[in-house]
């Protein structure tokens, strides 16, 4: 942690910012387990204290009981990447700063500590989160404005604002947050594609309608709701016959890189409207990788097998994705492997575009 937060990481207690219920997420297992503090104090006490994110609600709200939801929908982020993000967003004393996705209320009263009161805007668009997240930054003693609305809106009535920062990831960067930014502010923001649902961070500076920027660093983050999309229905695809098969020389170690690594981010560019899905090893030791189009009944899936030296391939469809794919694996390769800083995003009306080394150098 950078030693400009040190103060405020004390100083903003995240115990005080989590409900007696929640559910510790252990990012090794992509488990989530249960953990209330009326019944075992020291867990949760010792859950709060790693740095490790924590589910505080499941499925929009509908979810009740101890055991985990379907789909997590508000949390308390790791705290190292929270404040990460704190320290791109470059705030200082008297700025008036956006937070979208207040969720447990912890990254405003942060914010609060940091820039000092009144200049915090806070806004989330579940109205129970936000009621029970404004009560606890109430009772630590913080007031930012805690508003109930579409992030993606942004909050016009106490704009212009000096920095924008999101802890919900998006697909698109919204006008809202570029027309609310004085002009010279910075967006921080977790932005990727639909190929994944890791992001990078984007940090944008803003100028008249427009932003531009480089990423920072991969994360990954709940997403905006009004920017959400479930994963295709496997059954909605017909890969019953009727598929193209060849072979491919790319190992599964060359291609099953981590949600963080630069790869997949890589792929999402260059391969639009595609949604990837990584499956468990077998016991045989196959691993299949599934492509599925969007806005077609597209889909590819290899197989990968330790005691073969090329992997099996079957796509279908009016795309041929995994060709789209195996190209952009290939140009990342002649492109010398970059990773995430070496792209940039730039946001103007008519759209987003992504570059890399410099903004004259288009990837998608």
């Amino acid at each position: 942690m950078a030693a400009d937060w040190v103060a405020t990481f004390a100083a903003v207690d995240r115990a005080a910012f989590l409900p007696d219920l929640m559910w510790p997420f252990d990012t090794r297992t992509h488990a989530a387990t249960a953990v209330d503090k009326t019944e075992e104090p020291g867990a949760w006490y010792a859950a709060v204290d790693r740095d490790a994110p924590i589910v505080t609600q499941w499925d929009d709200g509908e979810h009740s009981g101890a055991e985990p939801g379907r789909v997590s929908t508000s949390s308390s982020s790791m705290p190292s990447v929270v404040y990460t993000l704190l320290q791109d967003l470059a705030v200082d004393d008297g700025m008036a700063v956006l937070d979208v996705g207040t969720g447990t209320g912890e990254t405003a009263a942060a914010l609060s500590h940091r820039c000092g009161k009144g200049g915090i805007t806070t806004v989330e668009v579940d109205p129970d989160v936000s009621r029970k997240a404004g009560e606890r930054l109430r009772a630590a003693g913080w007031h930012p404005a805690v508003v109930v609305g579409d992030g993606a809106g942004g909050y016009a009535g106490r704009a212009p604002y000096d920095r924008v920062m999101a802890t919900v990831g998006v697909r698109a960067i919204p006008g809202a947050w570029i027309e609310q930014t004085r002009p010279g502010g910075l967006i921080v923001a977790p932005w990727g594609t639909h190929f994944t649902h890791a992001d990078a961070i984007a940090r944008l500076t803003v100028h008249q309608g427009t932003a531009t920027g480089r990423f920072t660093r991969p994360a990954e983050f709940m997403k905006l709701r009004a920017q959400r999309l479930a994963l295709p229905d496997h059954s909605a695809y017909d890969t019953t016959d009727g598929a193209d098969t060849s072979v491919t020389d790319i190992t599964e170690a060359e291609f099953v890189t981590g949600q963080y690594s630069a790869l997949p981010f890589v792929l999402g560019l260059r391969v639009p409207r595609c949604v990837q899905v990584v499956a468990e090893k077998a016991d045989d030791g196959a691993r299949a990788v599934w492509f599925y189009g969007l806005g077609d009944r597209s889909w590819a899936c290899v197989v990968f097998r330790a005691d073969k030296e090329r992997a099996r391939v079957w796509q279908a469809g009016a795309r041929r994705l995994w060709d789209e794919v195996e190209g952009a694996y290939r140009w990342w390769q002649a492109q010398g492997a970059p990773d995430h800083t070496r792209f940039g995003l730039t946001v103007t009306p008519d759209g987003h575009r992504v570059w890399l080394d410099e903004p004259d150098s288009t990837v998608a």
